[in-house]
């Protein structure tokens, strides 16, 4: 997508540098950084503090990883050691572990002395399917926008949680994909977005990448929602997710359950944009099953932003030693769920329904 009209992407391999090269999301909106991944440790720290995010990027990066780790030692030891390093760096999103295990099997059928080249070719696949996946995923919920327009024949308000754009992906992203392809459609379409606390992804990533793409959107905090919905402001909710079960539960960034409801109890459609890589088909009961991160209370404690002096700063926003408890998401059955938006079609959010999705998948 693009940057101040210049197109961009969230990571790429760098052959002059020989290195993976990312878009540091830390440091947004207030600062475009790149960053260089050399070691696997580089890339198990992208991960775990969030320099990349989004559970397509994740899957993507830890790909990255993998061929790193090969480049060190190209033995299925140490392959399989350094694939459970980056699974335990954020446990609940599936693309990371999808991703893992995909380089796993192809390093075992290659001998070790072409194991670099093959893992690095395959990474780069991983790669470029994400945006032929985010792509598709955008067609087919444009689909969904298109008949909502031609119904309301006046802008489509819609509302989102968390960031589920490029920034989440290598490109185009999950949940922002239809809104994208609408927009280039020349459907008029309006943004709520959600701040979503700790780390306001709404406010610094979401907010950023519509911006630079001239999409309207507003900004509200994460209670907002559901008074949105009672006044008739919404027309549909798009989310992304992290890791969706086979019988349609959605795991995603916390506050994602909420929204649920609201829309619900207020006849809103909630559709969920999801790759196949982020649908964990071993799994049915996302209450009981999907692992649910806990991450530090700092940030819930700290936030950062920008003084008027344009210096970036980090600062705390609750008293001094109190407790806090940082669930990173929550599950969302999927009694909730309207419909699930992949890259090969939307499917209802049952078991039947998306075992389709294995048809001829790879």
């Amino acid at each position: 997508m693009r940057v101040n009209g210049k197109s961009m992407q969230t990571i790429w391999f760098d052959n002059e540098l020989n290195a993976v090269q990312i878009l540091d999301q830390t440091m947004l909106p207030f600062k475009i950084q790149l960053k260089q991944l050399n070691t696997l440790e580089d890339s198990i720290y992208a991960i775990k503090n969030m320099l990349v995010r989004g559970a397509p990027l994740i899957g993507v990066t830890a790909a990255y990883g993998m061929y790193l780790a090969v480049k060190k030692n190209p033995s299925l030891e140490h392959l399989n050691k350094s694939g459970q390093q980056l699974i335990e760096s954020r446990p609940t999103a599936v693309n990371l572990k999808w991703a893992v295990n995909k380089i796993i099997n192809k390093a075992k059928d290659v001998e070790e002395v072409n194991r670099v080249d093959t893992i690095l070719n395959l990474a780069n696949e991983i790669r470029i399917k994400d945006i032929e996946d985010c792509s598709n995923i955008g067609d087919n919920g444009l689909k969904i926008i298109k008949e909502l327009y031609k119904k309301k024949k006046d802008k489509i308000n819609i509302l989102t949680h968390c960031n589920a754009g490029w920034l989440a992906a290598v490109d185009w992203g999950t949940a922002l994909a239809p809104v994208y392809k609408a927009h280039k459609d020349g459907i008029p379409v309006h943004v709520w977005v959600d701040e979503t606390r700790p780390r306001n992804q709404g406010f610094n990533l979401t907010a950023w990448e519509l911006i630079n793409e001239k999409i309207p959107c507003s900004l509200i905090v994460d209670n907002t929602g559901g008074h949105l919905m009672q006044k008739k402001l919404v027309d549909l909710c798009i989310t992304g997710t992290d890791r969706t079960t086979v019988n349609g539960d959605v795991c995603n960034k916390i506050g994602t359950y909420l929204k649920a409801l609201a829309a619900k109890d207020n006849n809103i459609p909630f559709y969920v944009a999801a790759p196949i890589s982020s649908i964990d088909f071993s799994i049915k009961n996302g209450l009981e099953e999907i692992p649910i991160e806990i991450r530090n209370e700092d940030e819930i404690s700290y936030s950062f932003g920008i003084n008027d002096k344009g210096k970036i700063e980090k600062f705390r926003t609750t008293p001094k030693n109190s407790k806090c408890v940082n669930y990173a998401f929550d599950v969302t059955p999927a009694k909730y769920i309207t419909k699930i938006i992949t890259e090969k079609k939307v499917v209802e959010p049952n078991e039947k329904s998306i075992l389709t999705l294995l048809n001829n998948e790879n």
